[in-house]
């Protein structure tokens, strides 16, 4: 479009522009929160910033900013000049309420996560995860070499897919299986909602060892010990046999279809002539849709999540045709995909062997 023919700007399309440009100044700002520990300092009760601030052992002035900062996102109340309170959003920054995402919030502000970021453009040109170039190893790799930031990372993914733990056990017929097998299933947090919802099942979390670091804490919370068992490996390489049926959460997305492809038939390999394989990931329209509001619509999330998979580790989130795809490569037939209720944006892909 040359310039003389297009449009001309309004207001409300500026004002888009800026409020997304701004979006990794409010991202920045609510990990600034977290590692100040924000939330928990303020509670349950209105306190003043210089509060704040002498607990926090920080300057006033700056604290203010950053509380009033907080307040405009949503996440904080001045019910009078100069307190503070707690709104419902920013209860979730703190680390031991029943829904924290303050985990979620550390990792995804990361400089490990952001930094590749930067060079979203080169990984667009080439194909490939900016990350590797960056830092001189893969993502997962990186995440090996440091303890506190993987452990770090295994609680966000915790966080991450609660809302999928609580949905999943009743969205899904799991009367006829006696054993589940969740591939990659890290700390455990979705295996648990399975099996306490349905005490008939036994089952076994299959992961690396350092994507199994927390899971025994989550089986003696839930009280699965005996219910539940780990295995560490990798599921490059093979998948356990055993179960009748087999769940995998957010690992497809991960990798490049070749990898996927991989994945899948290991699985299938594990699978019996009658066993069925669970995928929950978001599933992508066939076309995208415009969103017309301001700000970042929900969608936009899943879309941002693709370019966070191509620049950070090389994979990409998929429509249903390329997850029937993928799994027609691994010898596996796509039955079903199917909304999961009250875990958007994620669905529920069925598979069987072909």
């Amino acid at each position: 479009m040359a310039k003389s023919d297009a449009p001309a700007a309004s207001t409300a399309d500026r004002d888009q522009i800026v409020r997304l440009v701004f979006g990794t100044m409010a991202a920045q700002t609510l990990r600034a929160a977290v590692r100040l520990r924000v939330v928990e300092r303020i509670g349950n009760t209105p306190r003043t910033a210089a509060d704040v601030a002498a607990e926090a052992g920080t300057e006033q002035q700056p604290m203010t900013r950053l509380l009033r900062a907080l307040t405009s996102l949503g996440l904080l109340n001045e019910p009078t000049p100069g307190a503070y309170s707690v709104t419902g959003a920013g209860a979730l920054l703190h680390r031991q309420h029943v829904g924290s995402v303050a985990s979620f919030v550390r990792v995804f502000t990361e400089p490990a996560v952001v930094r590749a970021w930067e060079h979203l453009d080169g990984s667009i040109r080439t194909g490939r995860p900016a990350f590797d170039t960056v830092f001189g190893t893969d993502f997962f790799s990186h995440l090996g070499q440091s303890p506190e930031l993987s452990a770090e990372f295994n609680a966000a993914m915790s966080q991450a897919v609660s809302e999928t733990a609580a949905a999943l056990p009743h969205a899904y017929d799991f009367s006829r299986f006696t054993t589940v097998t969740d591939v990659g299933g890290g700390d455990a947090t979705l295996l648990a909602g399975v099996l306490t919802a349905h005490p008939h099942l036994t089952g076994v979390v299959f992961d690396t060892a350092e994507g199994l670091a927390q899971a025994p804490s989550t089986l003696e919370r839930h009280g699965l010990k005996e219910r539940c068992s780990l295995i560490a490996g990798d599921f490059f390489t093979s998948v356990p046999e055993g179960s009748g049926l087999y769940l995998m959460k957010s690992v497809l997305h991960d990798w490049t279809d070749d990898q996927a492809v991989t994945i899948l038939g290991h699985c299938r390999d594990a699978l019996p002539p009658d066993g069925l394989l669970l995928v929950v990931e978001p599933v992508l329209p066939e076309v995208a849709d415009t969103h017309t509001g301001t700000g970042i619509a929900d969608d936009a999330v899943t879309y941002l999540s693709d370019l966070n998979m191509l620049v950070n580790l090389g994979g990409r989130e998929r429509t249903r045709q390329d997850f029937q795809d993928l799994c027609r490569r691994a010898g596996l037939v796509l039955t079903s995909s199917t909304p999961l209720a009250d875990a958007e944006p994620f669905s529920l892909l069925e598979a069987r062997p072909g």
